[in-house]
C-alpha cells in the first residue's frame, strides 16, 4: 500500500508545474488581447474592462493552479484563493500600465 501511494504522488503532476504552465498560458492570452487591443486602437479606459473579461479559461486554469499549490502548502482555501485572486489583479494592473505605455508611445509590443 505503501508503495503504491509513494507511486501515485511521484505520478501526479507537481503543483509548481501545473502554476507555472498556466501561468504562461494566462499571461500568453494577455499578451495577445492587448496586442490586438492596441491595433484596434482600443482606448485605455476600455482596455481595462474588456481586460477583466479576456482570457476567462486561461484565468480559471491559473486560479485554480494558484489555489492548488497554496493548500498543497497547508494554506486555507480561503487563503489559497486571497493569493490567486491578488496574484490575477496584479497581472491585470501591469498589463494595463503596459497598455497605457505602448499608447502613449504609439508603438505594439516586439516593435
Amino acid at each position: 500500500m505503501l508503495i503504491t501511494t509513494l507511486l501515485l504522488a511521484v505520478m501526479a503532476p507537481a503543483p509548481t508545474a501545473a502554476v507555472d504552465s498556466t501561468r504562461a498560458a494566462f499571461t500568453k492570452c494577455v499578451r495577445d488581447h492587448m496586442k490586438k487591443s492596441l491595433e484596434d486602437k482600443m482606448e485605455a479606459a476600455e482596455y481595462e474592462l474588456a481586460l477583466k473579461a479576456a482570457c476567462s479559461t486561461e484565468r480559471d486554469a491559473f486560479r485554480k493552479a494558484v489555489i492548488a499549490l497554496g493548500r498543497s502548502g497547508g494554506d486555507s482555501e480561503k487563503v489559497a484563493a486571497e493569493d490567486a485572486d491578488v496574484q490575477i489583479d496584479d497581472y491585470h494592473a501591469s498589463f494595463t500600465e503596459k497598455f497605457k505605455d505602448y499608447k502613449e508611445s504609439n508603438m505594439l509590443p516586439g516593435e
